[in-house]
């Protein structure tokens, strides 16, 4: 099985976006594992990080890398949350959901892209989406629940709009047995829960979104976290938990998908997928 990041797929010489989602677990921590060293050899367009930790003031030029244009939206406590992007291409960003719980934690932030040199005609918007946890008890399984119907609803809005959308991040929920190792001891643990993975379900059958890795990738064992006990990684007893949600218009243009692990930056491993601009 192939964990590293082949070349890009170019296919008749048609221009290739590499969009990559990692949750860093803490981007001063990923980036004393090599972190950005990594990002000038990941052939990557956009990165969307989640979990970055980070405030603004911390956030000094150490963590902007040249050549890359870089937003940051942290969440209001210190050490918790928050969102960025890492792009080769410009972009104007725009943070928040408009709901106190994404907002006031830098769960979302997104990137408006001009690709009309390609042949787009219409604004794409890559986000990176940092969803709550519902494993600490029931109170933050409620938070998480209301997350989910509240985000369900701008999904809903953004397929109204024709919204075209490449929505990266930690989702905290797996899809389907393919997704986890363990699937029947997990039923009743948060990430697994019946109604959490019907509201996966629910945004790519009814909303029309696309899960992009699954349709380039369709084999098995391919997950993107590791709990950090009981050598879960070095067993691979994982959780494919790290999307890319697309608007339909972007599973023709799906060219190829990974998970890289030949290094480690956090918990989690980057989720790779490539993309046709023409």
């Amino acid at each position: 099985m192939t964990y590293h990041f082949p070349p890009k797929t170019v296919i008749n010489n048609k221009h290739v976006l590499r969009v990559i989602s990692l949750n860093v677990n803490g981007l001063r921590a990923a980036t004393k594992k090599g972190l950005l060293n990594w990002l000038a050899i990941s052939d990557a367009d956009v990165i969307c990080m989640q979990e970055t930790r980070i405030q603004q003031h911390q956030w000094t030029d150490d963590f902007k890398p040249d050549g890359w244009h870089c937003h940051l939206f942290p969440a209001q406590k210190a050490g918790y949350a928050g969102t960025a992007i890492y792009s080769r291409l410009p972009f104007i960003p725009t943070d928040g959901l408009g709901f106190e719980l994404a907002d006031s934690q830098g769960r979302f932030t997104c990137g408006k892209f001009d690709f009309s040199q390609f042949g787009l005609a219409k604004p794409v918007h890559i986000a990176s989406l940092y969803l709550p946890s519902g494993s600490s008890g029931d109170e933050a399984q409620a938070r998480k629940d209301l997350f989910l119907e509240e985000y369900k609803a701008i999904l809903k809005r953004w397929r109204d709009e024709d919204r075209s959308v490449i929505i990266c991040g930690d989702y905290n929920i797996v899809h389907k047995r393919i997704d986890i190792k363990n699937w029947s001891g997990n039923q009743k643990a948060s990430g697994c829960l019946p109604h959490e993975r019907a509201w996966l379900d629910h945004i790519y059958d009814e909303l029309g979104y696309v899960d992009t890795f699954r349709t380039a990738r369709q084999d098995s064992e391919l997950y993107s976290w590791w709990s950090n006990r009981g050598q879960a990684r070095a067993k691979n007893v994982g959780w494919r938990i790290d999307y890319h949600a697309c608007s339909p218009d972007w599973k023709a243009r799906t060219l190829g998908a990974w998970v890289y692990r030949d290094e480690w930056f956090s918990d989690h491993a980057p989720v790779a997928v490539d993309y046709a601009l023409e």
